[in-house]
């Protein structure tokens, strides 16, 4: 069974900046990152509850090839992105989302 995905849109900034500097940096690699976010919101559709719950009720996935972190909520049968942040960033960037 697949779970709904939303991606809130602080969620969706955080993919277009990762998404932009990647591009600037090499003609293709923003695709790619946007190809590996993807696999991990596939994932999350099929195995919400894989990734144990690291701060309140928000669970992580890292992102294959990018140091980059999906957090998310699963609760209500349904998962929502709530950031796409670099690893090395302070979480409290994210936190405040909760």
């Amino acid at each position: 069974m697949a779970f709904p995905l939303v991606v809130e849109p602080e969620a969706e900034k955080d993919i277009t900046s990762a998404y932009r500097w990647y591009e600037a940096k090499h003609s293709g690699l923003g695709r790619e990152f946007i190809e590996c976010v993807d696999d991990v919101f596939q994932r999350l559709c099929t195995t919400p509850e894989v990734h144990a719950v690291m701060y309140k009720s928000i669970r992580q996935a890292l992102v294959r090839r990018f140091p980059y972190v999906v957090c998310y909520v699963f609760q209500d049968d349904c998962v929502s992105v709530i950031a796409v942040f670099h690893g090395h960033r302070d979480p409290k960037a994210w936190e405040s989302r909760i």
